[in-house]
């Protein structure tokens, strides 16, 4: 009798640890595979915000600046990012918003950009694009080089010269913000500028304001990969 009391008992302790163990496996792979997910890229509303008056600038909204996702602004996007060789998503990616020339959060900047943020080579037009593309690049060696980009001091010296012209009302934030792009539309437009409300080149090069050296590679490599597309 002793015997098959212990015989059971040791069969019920065997039985525990093992579904404990299948326990600990499964939480394991549970916890590995939320994990593997990473963090998801969201745009603030000040982000948006500069999108929506880019797209107003380029007659592709109508709407406000809002700040706020909205049917107008996401076609606005699409239309945009089927332009410039994204994926037509409608929304505000870090590929999208690397494309509009708008800062990057800290955050933002540990997040990668998504392959999936790039338009399918699956279409004709995209195929053809890629294909004399694949050309250029074979034939010259020459790449798209990454968008141009203005530092924080850079902006700070262009809102003390907007400030000084009447043209910005605000602070030397080094900002690139609803009211700078606003000073920077007035400048540009009164110095026969293409009028993007952004920072480019062209526009510090007319306000007296130096490029580093990284960004005069930038540019060099730009005007490279633009004389190979004609090619």
């Amino acid at each position: 009798m002793f015997k098959q009391v212990l015989v059971a008992v040791s069969v019920s302790i065997f039985l525990s640890l093992g579904i404990f163990a299948q326990e600990m496996v499964t939480a394991k792979t549970t916890t590995t595979s939320n994990t593997a997910k990473g963090p998801v890229f969201r745009p603030t509303k000040d982000q948006i915000k500069q999108v929506q008056t880019i797209l107003k600038d380029k007659k592709l909204y109508t709407g406000e600046a809002s700040g706020t996702y909205n049917d107008d602004t996401r076609t606005g996007i699409k239309t945009f990012q089927k332009g410039n060789g994204l994926k037509e998503t409608g929304t505000l990616n870090r590929a999208t918003l690397e494309k509009f020339s708008v800062e990057l959060t800290d955050t933002q900047k540990q997040i990668p950009v998504s392959p999936g943020s790039f338009a399918s080579s699956s279409s004709t037009s995209t195929k053809t694009t890629s294909t004399k593309s694949s050309t250029t690049s074979s034939s010259s060696g020459s790449k798209k080089p990454a968008p141009f980009r203005a530092s924080g001091d850079q902006i700070k010296a262009a809102q003390k010269i907007l400030k000084d012209g009447k043209m910005y009302p605000g602070d030397q934030t080094g900002k690139l913000d609803d009211a700078t792009r606003d000073g920077l539309n007035k400048y540009q437009g009164a110095n026969s500028l293409n009028v993007t409300g952004t920072l480019n080149p062209t526009t510090l090069d007319k306000m007296g304001i130096a490029l580093t050296d990284a960004q005069k590679a930038n540019v060099a490599a730009q005007a490279a990969y633009d004389a190979a597309k004609k090619n």
